[in-house]
């Protein structure tokens, strides 16, 4: 018995020295920007599908199309519907897509948008899910039924609520939670949500978790952090962005796995050249996407595709070593149950 526990032992030190190396996992990056366009933003994945938005002139001119992409450039496909001067998808699952536009129909304010039926693109169907009783809204996140973002409430219009709504304007929900001026859910997934919000009397947002209601909100904002925002979730992990002493001020993209302890700094990942950056979704394979700027595109922003790398394997040199080592150790149990035998035969006789 002793030696099948100490060798047991040792074979449990081998396998969590595999797992820890599978824990120290990298990416590979895929710039989705498409041909001719001047910039683009990817926010949301999932199931090999990528969504965001771009525009062919300089930022700022109020044309961005919402955008469809298959994991490279090339694919890109533009989802603005007929009659929106300007739309953004933000969120993909299940042949849904959610984002919002807006244009003379809107009365140019932003109304959150529901897309279905991207199999038989170009045609497909765009819902409005702008409740009653709200200025403006933004669609960010979607999965199953359930589609999460954010609304201006009347009569003033001014700052914003997390909503959650189930395919149509009627069933809006608001999440914001006690204590707090103002919140916006970006993700949802697995009966997790994802945003951030501002306590009361602060400045500064928050990263949020929720798991079906307001009063479930936990603060992802990790040490050494000014800012936060969480923007998607899946299979138990968060992805977004954050900035504060720790990262000199710039934004980096951002993984945790459900408290704030938990964080990975994403920005380690990029490219030389890429020093601000943000994760805006992340989906069951675990890839991760968002954006990235500095000096090696001239200060524009990219879409981004982070990859997990497959873990290190083993030189056979460590792997002799290794059962070597476990040879040493059976050996050594060996003689010592020898030992404890020719002790235990003195105490019987």
């Amino acid at each position: 018995m002793a030696k099948w526990s100490l060798v047991g032992a040792a074979l449990g030190m081998f396998v969590l020295g595999f797992a820890s190396q599978a824990a120290a996992i990298g990416f590979t990056t895929i710039d989705l920007n498409p041909s001719g366009f001047s910039y683009s933003e990817a926010l949301g994945v999932s199931g090999g599908q990528q969504v965001g938005y771009g525009a062919v002139t300089p930022a700022g001119t109020g044309n961005d199309h919402a955008l469809l992409w298959t994991g490279t450039a090339a694919s890109a496909m533009d989802l603005n519907p007929v009659g929106f001067s300007q739309s953004a998808a933000n969120g993909v699952s299940g042949g849904q897509q959610v984002g919002a536009g807006y244009g003379p129909s809107t009365g140019d304010q932003n109304h959150a948008l529901l897309w279905t039926g991207l199999t038989h693109f170009p045609f497909f169907i765009v819902d409005d899910l702008n409740p009653s009783g709200f200025a403006s809204s933004v669609a960010y996140g979607v999965s199953g039924n359930q589609q999460v973002g954010r609304g201006s409430p009347l009569p003033s219009g001014v700052g914003t609520h997390a909503l959650l709504w189930m395919g149509t304007a009627a069933s809006a929900m608001d999440l914001n939670p006690p204590g707090y001026q103002g919140s916006a859910a970006y993700g949802v997934s697995g009966g997790q949500q994802v945003g951030s919000g501002t306590l009361t009397g602060g400045n500064n947002g928050h990263a949020l978790l929720w798991t079906g209601n307001a009063a479930s909100a936990v603060d992802l904002n990790p040490s050494g952090f000014d800012f936060s925002a969480g923007r998607g979730v899946s299979g138990g992990q968060q992805v977004g962005v954050g900035s504060g002493v720790s990262t000199g001020g710039l934004n980096h993209a951002l993984l945790w796995t459900g408290t704030a302890a938990s964080v990975v700094d994403l920005n380690t990942f990029l490219p030389v050249g890429f020093t601000d950056a943000a994760a805006t979704g992340i989906d069951a394979s675990g890839d991760i996407v968002g954006f990235a700027s500095g000096p090696a595109s001239g200060g524009q922003n990219h879409a981004f595709l982070w990859e997990p790398a497959a873990p290190a394997v083993p030189e056979p040199s460590s792997l002799l070593l290794v059962s070597t080592g476990l040879a040493s150790v059976a050996t050594a149990c060996r003689c010592r149950r020898r030992a404890w035998q020719t002790h235990a035969d003195r105490q019987v006789n």
